[in-house]
């Protein structure tokens, strides 16, 4: 989604996009669209995800392009064999290249039984950024956290809220009377993919428990993801909305109440300020952008640490204060008022800027050099 919306400012401001990235499933090969050309690689299916295709190696494929095409710049958005092919790549045509942290991988890897090889993971990522002049991370946390790991050239690049399409007013009577939630009934909600690493199980926990004081309270969760079946099977309480977009996504967000976000793998976490320009209630632990974005009891709750049963206690005093909640939800979408996209897409062009010029000021010095060596042999 981020993705999504840097290059359509990049399109708006008159830039030119080629767009490298693996074919997913059955996907034809797009047209060139104006200034967006889509370049789509052979890849496999990602573990756990079967939707979803990791690129292959493709070294030799986009340098043969980029000879032929030579780009102003290279940005690297995933950490995968595509994406070190891309780094390679732009070092071998001597191109400027820049990169986003936007995944905790090494963080990831606890969920999926490899943590043994979380530190592999953390040197993966550090030896790929630190072949680039710029990594952009979006919270101050985040460019803290890598750089006290040796990641270098680390600079912040927040994220924006499109408050146009997320609002209090989109919410909507006709779908809460679908989820047979009435006026003064609650409803939780979670927005997010489905999968392990997102701690739906918090979720589902801190629901039991409002749930037992409130036993018209609902549960409406919208997303999709490998832990939808295992939800559908043992869960038969929640709503599964499945995947909504556009103004659809806009009315389940305004249409709840509560909006419960537990994860604690996050670099940022789009939904928190998606669910804040809402009007939603947020809770969420304290880390990524709800540490940025919340103040306790002015417009959300932040759980400190990473205990389930305290992300419980917090949901269910906020579930049962009705005036503390109205509190919080008045104040939330004047809250992110100011994250417009525009000011995001002009500082990720400065970024790029920056970079070319100083790998300019880089070959020009390389350059000086090499022929001071020259004259000095010529003098020898």
């Amino acid at each position: 989604m981020t993705l999504g919306r840097i290059v359509a400012g990049l399109l708006e401001r008159g830039h030119t996009v080629q767009l490298m990235r693996p074919r997913q499933f059955e996907e034809e090969d797009r047209p060139v669209e104006g200034a967006l050309e889509q370049v789509l690689f052979r890849g496999m299916p990602v573990p756990s995800y079967p939707a979803l295709r990791l690129g292959f190696p493709s070294r030799s494929k986009l340098v043969k392009l980029w000879r032929q095409k030579r780009p102003d710049i290279v940005h690297v958005v995933t950490e995968g064999p595509l994406g070190w092919s891309a780094v390679a790549a732009a070092h071998e045509l001597q191109l400027p290249v820049s990169s986003s942290f936007h995944t905790n991988f090494q963080s990831y890897s606890r969920y999926y039984g490899i943590g043994l090889f979380s530190s592999l993971i953390e040197g993966y990522l550090r030896r790929l950024h630190n072949r680039t002049l710029a990594t952009m991370v979006p919270t101050k946390a985040m460019l803290l956290d890598l750089q006290a790991l040796a990641f270098d050239h680390v600079t912040l690049l927040s994220r924006g809220v499109e408050t146009r399409q997320f609002s209090p007013r989109k919410r909507s009577k006709d779908l809460r009377e679908r989820w047979g939630v009435g006026m003064d009934d609650l409803v939780i909600m979670h927005v997010g993919r489905l999968a392990k690493e997102k701690n739906i199980s918090a979720v589902l926990a801190a629901f039991k428990v409002i749930e037992f004081r409130l036993p018209r309270a609902k549960l409406v969760i919208v997303g999709d993801g490998p832990e939808r079946k295992k939800l559908e099977e043992s869960c038969p309480f929640v709503i599964l909305a499945g995947v909504q977009t556009g103004e659809a996504l806009a009315a389940h967000y305004a249409s709840g109440d509560v909006f419960l976000f537990p994860s604690l793998t996050e670099t940022f976490g789009n939904v928190v300020p998606e669910a804040l320009a809402s009007g939603l209630a947020v809770v969420s632990y304290d880390r990524a952008a709800a540490h940025e974005l919340i103040t306790t009891d002015e417009n959300g709750v932040l759980v400190p640490g990473s205990a389930a049963l305290d992300f419980a206690e917090a949901a269910l005093s906020l579930a049962l204060d009705r005036q503390r909640q109205s509190t919080v939800r008045r104040n939330a979408a004047a809250s992110v008022a100011h994250l417009n996209w525009d000011a995001i897409h002009n500082r990720f062009v400065d970024v790029l800027s920056d970079v070319i010029q100083r790998h300019s000021q880089q070959n020009a010095g390389a350059a000086l050099v090499d022929s001071h060596v020259m004259v000095n042999q010529s003098n020898a």
